[in-house]
């Protein structure tokens, strides 16, 4: 059996494909999320039903944990979305800390990659319907920062992850830190599948500790 993760998010997204992938790859794993319902029931994991602003049942949650994965979010319509992603985040950070465990990965968003000296964020025609999450996914990666003690690792996704150009595991990707992956066409593409799959290397090979990183094809 390989080491005990926490998994926070798991219903979501991206979180039910890190889900599957880790299971595959056989870690014991926490699964946590608010709603449980739609978390699929693999082996060697454990489901847990909880909200990251619930603190001090959070810290609790996650001791014994070897590392900790957070593909939290919030709904695009919640009128408070900065507010509860800063809150969110940080609390998960928080009893990441508590529980005394030493890496974690965030899944963040695409916004802080830079294009041309600017972060995607701020650009004239970045999506206004996604702009707040994505002013808050880079926000918190600047309060990640400053956090000299955990082994973390953010992961921005390529700018093209979603449900259209998913549905395919490769198992193949390249990386950069801060600067989006293009391909020959100049597009920023990756799977949800293979989010999943770089996000569980990272985990494994440790090469991006205290560094933001993204991944394409």
């Amino acid at each position: 059996m390989k080491k005990k993760v926490a998994l926070i998010g798991a219903s979501g997204f991206v979180g039910s494909k890190l889900l599957v992938e880790l299971s595959q790859r056989g870690y014991e794993i926490l699964a946590i999320a608010r709603n449980i319902q739609n978390i699929e029931k693999l082996p060697n994991v454990t489901i847990l039903a909880l909200d990251v602003h619930q603190l001090d049942k959070l810290s609790a949650a996650l001791k014994g944990c070897e590392a900790v994965i957070s593909a939290f979010n919030t709904s695009l319509d919640n009128p408070n979305l900065y507010e509860d992603y800063m809150s969110g985040a940080q609390h998960i950070q928080e009893a990441t800390h508590r529980a005394g465990v030493g890496r974690y990965i965030f899944v963040g968003g695409a916004g802080s990659l830079y294009h041309r000296n600017e972060q995607l964020v701020d650009s004239d025609d970045f999506p206004l319907d996604i702009k707040q999450n994505a002013l808050a996914a880079r926000d918190y990666l600047d309060f990640l920062k400053l956090d000299k003690n955990l082994n973390w690792t953010y992961f921005s996704p390529a700018i093209e992850m979603n449900e259209a150009t998913s549905g395919e595991r490769r198992g193949k990707y390249q990386t950069k830190e801060n600067t989006p992956v293009y391909d020959d066409s100049m597009r920023s593409l990756l799977s949800v599948e293979d989010a999943a799959v770089a996000v569980v290397d990272e985990l494994e090979n440790n090469r991006y500790i205290k560094k933001q990183f993204t991944a394409g094809y």
